[in-house]
């Protein structure tokens, strides 16, 4: 099987492409990609608690650690202790986090009307079949790899 024949190669390949258009679109804000869907994925009216982010993002916590780390340093997120129970950290955009959020959910938004204006209804209907199957079949792998 050639490379160019197998489902990784084409997923990888278009991610390769999306994440450097996001990337040379975040850097003319002061952003990385990383930052941006962290942006996207956080509330903007009651934060999300930190340990619910990492999962939201498919990140790994050391990753998630850094990104936040530069969130902080860059004004675009605060922690704060949650109201009900202190031992959970929420992370809240500050003002300057909301606005960066807006450029990138415009970012996303003008990139999926972009792709939606390209393909025809019923091949985004196939894309969006295709791509759920392929998301159950990775799931029930790694489900079996963690029973193991």
């Amino acid at each position: 099987m050639k490379s160019n024949e197998t489902y990784d190669f084409h997923i990888r390949w278009a991610w390769y492409k999306i994440s450097r258009l996001y990337n040379s679109i975040a850097q003319e804000h002061g952003m990385n990609m990383s930052i941006g869907y962290a942006l996207l994925k956080i509330d903007p009216e009651q934060g999300t608690p930190s340990t619910k982010l990492g999962p939201l993002m498919g990140m790994e916590s050391r990753s998630l650690t850094r990104t936040l780390k530069t969130m902080q340093e860059e004004n675009l997120i605060i922690k704060r202790p949650d109201a009900k129970d202190k031992r959970v950290i929420r992370i809240m955009l500050t003002e300057h986090g909301i606005e960066q959020r807006d450029i990138a959910k415009k970012v996303v938004i003008d990139f999926n009307t972009i792709i939606d204006g390209k393909l025809h209804p019923t091949e985004k209907a196939n894309f969006f079949s295709s791509i759920g199957k392929i998301n159950e079949v990775l799931e029930s792998e790694l489900f079996k790899k963690r029973k193991k």
